[in-house]
């Protein structure tokens, strides 16, 4: 059984480094963090791999519009190397409120662009990449004496298309705020389908899900700061489509006609009290079929449950 953490750092980067040692030595199989929140998810992974030695590696995940496939690809590398071919490369195409509000880059044809995005990223983590597409024009090889290990690849997929693409070109997939009900009843089958697709099954396929905990005596002020924690993502259409197919349509009209997220869409999607009510929400994810559940301690590093989550989930 393995168990899996997300390492989110706060205001101090070096707080979330000394607790990425601190995972190591509780025996977690590999340590993930989220891009979109300021710092690049590739040199703080960095950090944590420098301060660690046997721990798994994993950005959940980075966008694709802003950044070349090639770059992806070098910047992959590089981290794999400098981290033993610890590193895993987590890969999505994000939000239109991110990519075309933020940035000013159109978001489209999601599903088609990810699908010439990994063609182009595979070659380029391998010898090289030689791709004449719609989106893509390649022609690069990698000019070193020895190639790097190449990281595997996952997919963050919300939506069934999009999990069918993973199953089918990605060695992984990763999910973000996926309720387990969603997970057994939607994900694993649209996952299956696209392993079927390219004439696969799903063993050997990793699928990574974040668990929102906060073990604490405590819980109404845990579940007030995840009800907060909610609120960017609820205004996402990606999510509240997830969301709806998981059957928390009424959750989230409530959410529409107060601003404020209902207690029990916070409890649907995340554990707040206990250990055993927090290792029974992890058990829930395994049996829908996760294969590698990811503790995400609720918030951030300064939150007075923070480590205690992680240290009690240890081993689970």
């Amino acid at each position: 059984m393995k168990l899996a953490a997300y390492l989110i750092p706060g205001r101090d980067l070096s707080t979330a480094v000394e607790l990425a040692r601190r995972t190591e030595v509780l025996g977690y199989e590999s340590v993930w963090i989220t891009h979109g929140l300021g710092r690049d998810s590739f040199l703080v992974l960095q950090a944590y791999g420098a301060a660690t030695s046997r721990i798994g590696l994993g950005n959940g995940v980075v966008p694709i519009y802003p950044r070349h496939p090639v770059a992806m690809a070098q910047a992959a590398l590089t981290l794999s190397e400098l981290t033993g071919g610890r590193f895993r490369l987590g890969i999505g195409v994000s939000h239109r409120a991110t990519m075309e509000a933020m940035l000013g880059l159109p978001l489209r044809e999601p599903l088609a662009v990810m699908r010439e995005y990994v063609a182009v990223l595979r070659g380029a983590l391998g010898a090289g990449a030689e791709v004449e597409g719609k989106y893509f024009r390649v022609h690069w090889s990698l000019a070193l004496p020895q190639r790097p290990p190449a990281p595997p690849i996952f997919l963050a997929a919300l939506s069934p298309k999009m999990l069918e693409l993973a199953g089918e070109i990605a060695d992984g997939a990763v999910l973000w705020l996926t309720p387990p009900a969603y997970v057994d009843r939607v994900a694993v089958p649209a996952l299956e389908r696209g392993r079927r697709r390219a004439g696969k099954t799903l063993a050997g396929f990793e699928i990574v899900a974040a668990v929102p905990l906060a073990i604490t005596d405590d819980p109404p002020a845990a579940l007030a700061a995840f009800r907060a924690e909610l609120i960017r993502y609820l205004a996402l259409p990606f999510y509240r489509a997830m969301l709806e197919n998981a059957g928390l349509r009424e959750e989230l009209r409530a959410f529409d006609r107060s601003g404020e997220v209902p207690e029990p869409l916070a409890q649907a999607l995340g554990a707040v009290g206990d250990a055993a009510r927090a290792r029974a929400y992890v058990e829930t994810y395994r049996e829908a079929g996760v294969t590698l559940p990811a503790v995400r301690p609720i918030t951030f590093p300064d939150a007075p449950w923070y480590r205690r989550t992680l240290d009690e989930a240890a081993g689970w």
